[in-house]
């Protein structure tokens, strides 16, 4: 393996495992936010997007 291919091999190798990492991340933080919209709604707290329109 050349030189030149070896440090492509390396740089595509990097930046799958970096993305691989950032969508784990991004998807353990949205289930930790998810949970925590479930306790406040359980709480009572509920969002200003549910209030109803009334006529």
């Amino acid at each position: 393996m050349t030189a030149h291919a070896l440090y492509v091999t390396a740089a595509y190798g990097i930046t799958a495992v970096v993305l691989i990492g950032l969508i784990g991340w991004i998807l353990l933080d949205q289930r930790a936010r998810k949970r925590e919209l479930a306790e406040l709604e359980a709480g009572g707290v509920r969002r200003r997007s549910d209030k109803a329109v009334k006529s």
